[in-house]
């Protein structure tokens, strides 16, 4: 906990992606699972957001691609 009464949450690992098409492009969402004091949660964010913070993430492969 953070002086401002803040919790740290760290990405431990990367569960999904799947690939969303909007008219001419294509948003890739990956699946991430957070892990903090409270516990894991998992929540989609961006995978180019992903990679620029946390490339150590993605040295294995997705398991699971979905194609909406």
């Amino acid at each position: 906990v953070r002086d401002n009464l803040t919790v740290e949450t760290i990405p431990l690992r990367i569960e999904g992606r799947e690939v969303k098409k909007l008219r001419n492009k294509e948003i890739a969402p990956v699946k991430v699972v957070w892990g903090g004091p409270t516990g894991e949660n998992a929540t989609w964010e961006l995978e180019s957001k992903m990679r620029n913070s946390y490339p150590e993430l993605f040295s294995g492969k997705f398991s699971r691609t979905k194609i909406l």
